[in-house]
C-alpha cells in the first residue's frame, strides 16, 4: 500500500513538472475536454456549481446516516444498529452536515452570485478560489473514506476530548476527523480571504457598500467571520492530531492537559460557524423576499447594521454551550445576556422580512415558499434558543432531546431551507433552464411537513428525560409517541428530497429555457445572459442606486448603462495545480491517519512541489478581443 501511493507522488511529481505553464494551446484543451475543462476551471460559475453539486452529494449521504439513526430510535429496546455504529453515524451525521454541507452549498451560492452582483468579471484570486474548494473536496472525501477504511469518528460532532483522546477512541476514526477537517478547513479560509477582497476591491462603478445587495452583505460579514474563527479551530485540531499521533499532552489529563481547553476552542469557533451559516441564508431570504414582493426591502440600512451587529455579537456568546461546566456564575450571567442581546438584531431582521411583503404583489413561487416557511421555523428557534440562555433552565435541558430540536430548527430552518430557496432562485442564472414549479412545491411541502414532524416532538421528548446521543431507550416513559412520529417525519423529508432530484433532471432534459431575468429581478446577475458568459460582463455596469437594474427598469431604460468603453477584456487561465496541490493535501492526510509518518511526509512534498511550480510560473492569462465579443453577439 505504502509502495503504491509512493509511486503514484512521483507520478504525480512528473505530470506537475511537465504540464506547467501556459498557453493558447493549453486554454483550448481546457474547453474541449470536459473532464480536463472541470479539473482546471478557475471560472468562479463552475466552481460554484462543483460546490453545490458536492454539498448535495454530501447532504445525500448526511440524510442517510440520519435516516439510519431515526429507524434504530423508531421503536424502544431496537437492535437495528449497534451502539458502535450508531456513535459513528452519530458523528459522521453532524460532522457532514455542518462542515460539508451547509456551508458549501452556501459557497456555492456566493461563488455563482456575489462576482454577478457587485458587477464584477471574477473573484479577486481565481488560483485560489479553486483551490479552496478542491481542498474542500479532498477533506470531505478523506472524512468519509473512514467509513471504507478503518472505521468513522465515533466521539461526536464536537470531538470531544477525552472521549476523543486514544485511550476512549483507540482507532483511525477520530484522525480522519482531524485530518479531514484540517484540509477542508484550509479551503473555507482560503475562500473567506477571497470573498473579502473581491467585495471591497471589485465592486463596480457606483456600486458602494450601501447599494449592496444583502446576500452581498452577508457573504461580506460571514467571510469576515470566517477569517476570525477558523484558525482557532484548526490550531485545536492541530493540537489533538498531536495529542493522538505523537503522544503529546495538550488535552490528556494525566499528563497535565486540560479537557475543557479543547470545549473553549472548539466553541469559539463553533458559535460564530452557526452564523456563518445562517448570515448568507439570511442575504438569500432578503433577495427572494425583495424579489418576490416586487418591492425593495423594508430598513434596508437597519438590515446592514442588523447583520453586522449578528457577527460582532457572534464572538460574545461562545459558553452557553458550556454552562454546566462549573465556570462560575459570573461567567455564566455575561454570556447568558449576550445570548439574549443577540436575538434582538436578528429579531430586526425577521420584522423587516414581514414588512416587505405587507402591501407588496406577492407571487408565491417556489423560493417565496422556502423563505416564508423559514420565518416559522427561524422563530421557533430563536424561542427556544432564549429559553436554553436562562442558566437554570440550561441545567434542565443540557444534554436533553430539546436541544437537539432547537438546533435543528435553527440550521434548517436557516440553512437548508435558504439553500434549498438559493438554488431555486438562482437556478436559471447557473444552467439556464428553469426548475419544476409544480415539482418545487411538491418538494417544499412533504419536507415542511416532514420536519416539524420530525423535530417539534423532539422538544416533548427533551422535556420528558430522553437525552442525546443514546442509540436505545425503554418502553414505559412516554417516548414512544414522540420518536415514532420522529421517525415517520424523517422518512417523509427523505421522499421530499427524490421530487427535487426528479426535478433537477426534469430541468436538464425538459426545463424551460430561461432568459436573462425569469423572475423581474431587482439586482445586476438577472441583467446577463443566463448562464452568464465566461467574462460576466461586456462592459462593467454602471450603478445609480440600490436595487440597480430596478432603478433602470423604473427609469424606463432596458438595460443597465456601461461604465466604460468596449475594450480587451482579460481573464486568468485554467489551471491543474490546485487539483494536485489538493491531491497531495489528501495523500498526506491519508498516511497520518494510519500513523505512516514516510507517506504523510511525501503527499507534503507533492504539494511544496506545486507551489514551487507555482511560484516560478508565467501564467498572465489571456485577453477577449472586442472583436471576439462582436462575434458573440455582444
Amino acid at each position: 500500500m505504502g509502495t503504491l501511493i509512493i509511486l503514484l507522488v512521483f507520478v504525480l511529481f512528473l505530470a506537475a513538472i511537465f504540464t506547467g505553464g501556459y498557453n493558447r494551446r493549453y486554454l483550448e484543451r481546457a474547453r474541449e475536454s470536459w473532464l480536463w475543462g472541470w479539473i482546471t476551471t478557475v471560472d468562479h460559475k463552475k466552481i460554484g456549481i462543483m460546490y453545490v453539486t458536492a454539498g448535495g452529494l454530501f447532504f445525500l449521504i448526511g440524510g442517510l446516516e440520519a435516516l439510519l439513526m431515526r429507524l434504530q430510535l423508531m421503536f424502544p429496546n431496537n437492535d437495528f444498529i449497534s451502539g458502535d455504529i450508531y456513535n459513528q453515524l452519530l458523528s459522521m451525521h453532524g460532522t457532514t452536515m455542518i462542515f460539508l454541507v451547509s456551508l458549501p452549498l452556501l459557497f456555492g451560492l456566493m461563488n455563482v452570485v456575489v462576482p454577478l452582483q457587485i458587477g464584477a468579471r471574477d473573484v479577486a484570486f481565481p488560483f485560489l478560489n479553486a483551490l479552496g474548494f478542491w481542498l474542500y473536496f479532498a477533506g470531505g472525501l478523506l472524512l468519509n473514506l473512514s467509513w471504507l477504511f478503518g472505521g468513522a469518528p465515533d466521539a461526536g460532532w464536537t470531538n470531544y476530548a477525552t472521549l476523543a483522546l486514544p485511550e476512549y477512541s483507540p482507532g483511525p476514526g477520530v484522525n480522519y476527523y482531524v485530518m479531514g477537517l484540517q484540509i477542508t478547513g484550509i479551503g473555507t479560509l482560503m475562500s473567506g480571504i477571497n470573498f473579502l477582497v473581491t467585495i471591497i476591491n471589485m465592486r463596480t462603478p457606483g456600486m458602494t457598500y450601501l447599494r449592496m445587495p444583502l446576500f452581498t452583505w452577508s457573504a461580506f460579514v460571514a467571510s469576515a467571520l470566517i477569517l476570525f474563527t477558523f484558525p482557532p479551530l484548526t490550531a485545536g485540531l492541530f493540537m489533538m492530531m498531536f495529542d493522538r499521533l505523537f503522544g503529546t499532552h495538550f488535552f490528556a489529563v494525566a499528563g497535565g492537559g486540560n479537557v475543557t481547553i479543547w470545549q473553549h476552542i472548539f466553541w469559539i469557533f463553533g458559535h460564530p460557524e452557526v452564523y456563518i451559516l445562517v448570515l448568507p441564508a439570511f442575504g438569500v431570504f432578503s433577495d427572494v423576499f425583495s424579489t418576490f414582493s416586487r418591492k425593495r426591502l423594508f430598513g434596508y440600512t437597519s438590515m446592514v447594521f442588523a447583520l453586522v451587529a449578528i457577527g460582532f455579537l457572534g464572538f460574545m456568546v461562545w459558553v452557553h454551550h458550556m454552562f454546566t461546566v462549573g465556570l462560575g456564575p459570573v461567567a455564566n450571567t455575561i454570556f447568558a445576556i449576550a445570548t439574549m442581546a443577540i436575538a434582538v438584531p436578528t429579531g430586526i431582521k425577521v420584522f423587516n422580512w414581514i414588512f416587505t411583503m405587507w402591501g407588496g404583489r406577492i407571487r408565491f413561487s417556489t423560493p417565496m415558499l422556502f423563505a416564508n416557511g423559514f420565518l416559522v421555523v427561524f422563530v421557533m428557534g430563536g424561542v427556544t434558543g432564549v429559553m436554553l440562555a436562562v442558566v437554570p433552565a440550561n441545567f434542565q435541558f443540557h444534554d436533553s432531546y430539546f436541544v437537539v430540536a432547537h438546533f435543528h430548527y435553527v440550521l434548517i430552518g436557516g440553512t437548508i431551507l435558504g439553500s434549498f430557496a438559493g438554488i431555486y432562485y438562482w437556478w436559471p442564472k447557473m444552467f439556464g433552464r428553469m426548475l419544476s414549479e409544480q415539482l418545487g412545491k411538491w418538494h417544499f411541502w412533504p419536507f415542511y411537513i416532514g420536519f416539524h414532524l420530525t423535530f417539534f416532538p423532539q422538544h416533548w421528548l427533551g422535556l420528558y428525560g430522553m437525552p442525546r446521543r443514546v442509540y436505545t431507550w425503554m418502553p414505559g416513559y412516554d417516548l414512544e409517541l414522540g420518536n415514532l412520529l420522529s421517525s415517520i417525519g424523517a422518512i417523509l423529508m427523505t421522499i421530499s428530497l427524490f421530487f427535487f432530484l426528479y426535478n433537477v433532471i426534469w430541468s436538464f432534459t425538459k426545463g424551460e429555457k430561461a432568459g436573462s431575468d425569469p423572475w423581474d429581478g431587482r439586482t445586476l446577475e438577472w441583467t446577463v445572459s443566463s448562464p452568464p458568459p465566461e467574462y460576466n460582463f461586456a462592459q462593467l455596469p454602471r450603478v445609480r442606486g440600490l436595487d440597480p437594474l430596478w432603478v433602470e427598469k423604473s427609469a424606463g431604460n432596458g438595460e443597465m448603462q456601461p461604465a466604460e468603453p468596449l475594450g480587451p477584456i482579460h481573464m486568468p487561465n485554467p489551471n491543474h495545480l490546485p487539483f494536485l496541490m489538493s491531491l497531495g493535501f489528501f495523500i498526506s492526510g491519508f498516511g497520518f491517519v494510519f500513523q505512516s509518518i514516510q507517506v504523510g511526509v511525501l503527499g507534503l512534498v507533492l504539494v511544496v512541489v506545486t507551489l514551487f511550480i507555482r511560484s516560478f510560473e508565467e501564467d498572465h492569462g489571456y485577453h477577449i478581443q472586442p472583436e471576439e465579443l462582436q462575434t458573440k453577439g455582444v
